[in-house]
């Protein structure tokens, strides 16, 4: 799966490789590799395969589950076709509470007490994530874990996620998404170095 994933974000460009010309991150960090699951979207087949990806991992590792949550923004659609597709209850949470009316900062089904998985759409150092779970508990929910579509695959998001001990899977991976662009030729022998080392300096 891990490989077919990969295959399909590099197909619709919803993963871009550029070792020559760096992208910046929101962080500030230079990256040879930028994730926009959101295109995602504009494909019902790639959808309709993530979203029966991530139900697998949900059934595999927490089939205990009462309630999906998505995270705020890009994790909402995928966390809704999940919820249908297991025909359970789904909120989500924002990154903080609104600053009006009831000022919730998680919208949808009530979580207090319920087994609830995080749906998030991509992991690079796991603290929004984390930030989801937090407030899921201190609504009262019991958090299982997190599913994604794709990692980039960092120590610190191990270590994020292995200190608030909170379990995570994901659907595919920077290494698995490296080796596949390889291998179509998406990318020079020459660059592979650039790729490897990047996430090994970053990690």
């Amino acid at each position: 799966m891990a490989k077919s994933i990969a295959q399909a974000l590099l197909d619709i460009e919803a993963v871009t490789l550029s070792p020559n010309d760096l992208y910046t991150w929101s962080s500030g960090i230079k990256s040879p590799i930028y994730c926009d699951n959101r295109v995602t979207l504009g494909y019902p087949e790639i959808r309709r395969q993530i979203r029966d990806g991530l139900t697998e991992l949900i059934q595999n590792h927490f089939n205990d589950v009462d309630i999906v949550s998505g995270t705020a923004t890009a994790g909402i659609p995928h966390a809704a076709f999940v919820a249908e597709q297991l025909d359970i209850p789904m909120n989500y949470v924002r990154s903080k509470s609104k600053s009006h009316g009831k000022q919730n900062q998680i919208e949808g089904a009530n979580s207090e007490g319920k087994k609830v998985v995080v749906v998030e759409d991509l992991i690079s150092t796991g603290g929004s994530s984390i930030n989801a779970v937090d407030a899921l508990k201190e609504s009262g929910a019991e958090v299982l874990g997190v599913v994604a579509i794709f990692t980039y695959g960092l120590n610190k998001a191990n270590d994020t996620f292995e200190q608030a001990g909170v379990p995570f899977y994901t659907l595919s991976n920077y290494d698995e998404l490296i080796e596949v662009a390889r291998k179509n030729g998406d990318i020079d022998e020459k660059d592979i170095s650039t790729l490897v080392e990047w996430k090994n300096n970053l990690a």
